[in-house]
């Protein structure tokens, strides 16, 4: 009898250790479970949150720059914008593509001759930078529609001999990760080319849709120093500092300067492409979109993470 109670009291802990073991890892399922769907929740809550601010940042683009000739950095919508309320946080910043040299500016809109301002400017911009000469030849190769190789370029021939093999884009870049894929071109250099250069034309102030024009307004010294080489580090650190007291409103107002800066083509007051990030914060939930948008509210590119 002893050895039978002995055995029933054994039998029932190991039945309730099972059942307590079944209940904690119920519990812990649960928990997971929700945790999940919380997490889930407050994802996609930071998701539309950051979409919102998108938008939004178009309307400030539109409303700051609504009856004016001029695109500055003294304007509203450089100014970071942050909001925050009982679901979460949104915040906007707003950087202006028409700052930079557009790397697409190097075809002529025919897509197979060589812009010959664009490279005289590149090559500017690459003597200050150290990047070789040979690496432009390579992207207008890239670019272009033939398949016949410029000196010191790449053709569909060259890439298809790498591993692994691939074809030249002959067609404009669409982001500037593709540099990567471009004879000659090392993570390196497109980490020091990043800051200035972009692949959208600033359309707003010229119709033919690849010819370079940088606003005066937002463009860094290297780029303003590039456009032409009668722009000396002197003369580009003068115009950073005009613009800081006053936007030059129209090219003319270059003459406070210099009167030859009144004369470069390739100067403009005024930017149409702007780069907009939005991110949406939902307790610890964040994401983050980013997007290139015109100031007449057309989308160019769209990126979440």
């Amino acid at each position: 009898m002893k050895g039978e109670k002995g055995f029933a009291l054994v039998l029932t802990l190991v039945v309730t250790a099972l059942l307590v073991a079944a209940a904690v890892e119920l519990v812990y399922q649960v928990y997971v479970d929700t945790s999940l769907n919380r997490s889930f929740r407050d994802g996609q809550q930071a998701s539309l949150l950051a979409e919102s601010g998108i938008y939004g940042g178009i309307k400030l683009l539109q409303m700051a720059t609504s009856g004016q000739g001029y695109t500055s950095l003294s304007d509203k919508w450089a100014l970071p914008v942050k909001q925050e309320d009982d679901t979460g946080r949104i915040e906007i910043t707003i950087t202006e593509e028409s700052g930079k040299i557009n790397l697409n500016g190097l075809i002529q809109p025919n897509n197979i001759d060589i812009n010959a301002a664009t490279l005289a400017i590149l090559k500017g911009l690459g003597a200050q930078l150290q990047i070789p000469d040979s690496v432009w030849n390579a992207l207008a190769d890239w670019i272009d529609a033939d398949d016949i190789p410029l000196p010191g370029g790449a053709e569909s021939s060259y890439y298809k001999t790498l591993h692994p093999p691939y074809s030249a884009h002959n067609g404009r870049l669409t982001t500037l990760n593709e540099l990567s894929l471009v004879k000659g071109f090392t993570p390196d250099m497109i980490a020091r080319l990043a800051p200035f250069v972009t692949i959208y034309a600033n359309q707003g102030t010229n119709l033919v849709a690849q010819a370079v024009t940088v606003n005066v307004n937002t463009a860094p010294q290297e780029v303003l120093m590039a456009l032409d080489s009668r722009i000396t580090a002197g003369m580009a650190e003068q115009i950073l500092e005009q613009r800081k007291l006053s936007p030059f409103k129209t090219i003319g107002d270059l003459s406070r300067v210099n009167p030859l800066l009144a004369t470069i083509s390739s100067l403009t007051c005024q930017g149409t492409v702007f780069r907009i990030t939005a991110r949406g914060f939902v307790k610890d939930a964040a994401r983050t979109i980013e997007a290139v948008a015109r100031t007449d509210g057309s989308l160019l590119s769209w990126q979440e993470y």
